[in-house]
């Protein structure tokens, strides 16, 4: 099965820059309109340029994804501009290295609001209004590797992730007979400024932590090869988008011996301990 992506319009969070801004002008290239979301005015205004330039239709909607009305209003913006959409893939999140020990109740709030709640929101209200309009679709959230194992200092940003895996597995099972696919994407280790900006926030020099240290340098992916993959996914539905086979067997067999994965992964995870 491939699926003709020619004018279907997909609504992207965090598309200022990363996976979020690869994946926009990558649909675009596909023949899809866009319309794109984030809280950077200028960064999401040279990515809305820049599809431009490749002659497709583009619409810009600046907002915070923890604003309680922003999932409705990228919907309804979508409705007004494009007459609708097909997919939507909730990219928006933040990252997080720190000891569960060090952190307050109010921090891991925060988080699961940003990666876990603010998606989910985006993606029930857009199965709803599919299924409403009798509409086949597709929904995508930006889970991790991380959603399949934990790391030392990543618990709380691994947890969001496994969840919106699990709620989007779930959702894909609940709408299979209704046309409407339901996709994880979980990319590797990627260089963008999740990695700065989470060290930034801990008082830390962000430029000297773009990437974490447990990340072998020949596992780091660029964000432009996580967007083929997810418009791969477009036009071949499945429920888990890896970009990584062997980071993906990786994970079962961390999975299935977690004696060994703790023991492994304690010694590679050393980013939570720089502030300590």
């Amino acid at each position: 099965m491939s699926i003709s992506l020619a004018d279907k319009v997909i609504i992207i969070t965090g598309a200022s820059s990363g996976i979020g801004a690869a994946t926009a002008l990558a649909c675009s290239a596909a023949g899809m309109p866009v319309l794109i979301s984030g809280r950077n005015e200028e960064r999401l205004a040279s990515v809305a340029q820049q599809i431009e330039a490749q002659g497709r239709p583009v619409k810009m909607v600046l907002g915070d994804i923890t604003e309680p009305d922003l999932s409705q209003r990228l919907l309804d913006t979508a409705q007004q501009h494009f007459g609708g959409f097909y997919a939507v893939f909730a990219n928006a999140g933040v990252a997080l290295d720190q000891p569960l020990y060090r952190m307050g109740m109010e921090e891991v709030r925060r988080h699961f609001d940003i990666n876990f709640f603010s998606s989910t929101d985006l993606i029930i209200r857009a199965a709803q209004r599919l299924i409403a309009a009798s509409q086949s679709g597709h929904l995508l959230s930006c889970s991790s590797c991380v959603a399949k194992f934990t790391l030392p200092g990543h618990g709380v940003y691994s947890a969001t992730k496994a969840a919106q895996n699990h709620v989007s597995r779930a959702l894909g099972m609940e709408l299979q007979d209704r046309d409407i696919y339901v996709s994880s994407v979980m990319p590797i280790t990627t260089r963008t400024d999740l990695f700065s900006t989470a060290a930034t926030q801990r008082g830390l020099d962000g430029s000297k932590h773009k990437l974490p240290k447990h990340a072998p340098r020949f596992f780091v992916q660029t964000p432009e090869r996580v967007a083929r993959a997810i418009v791969k996914c477009l036009r071949s539905p499945r429920p888990e988008v890896w970009t990584s086979l062997t980071v993906k067997l990786s994970a079962a067999f961390l999975t299935l011996a977690p004696r060994f994965a703790d023991a492994v992964l304690r010694r590679s995870a050393t980013d939570w301990k720089d502030d300590q």
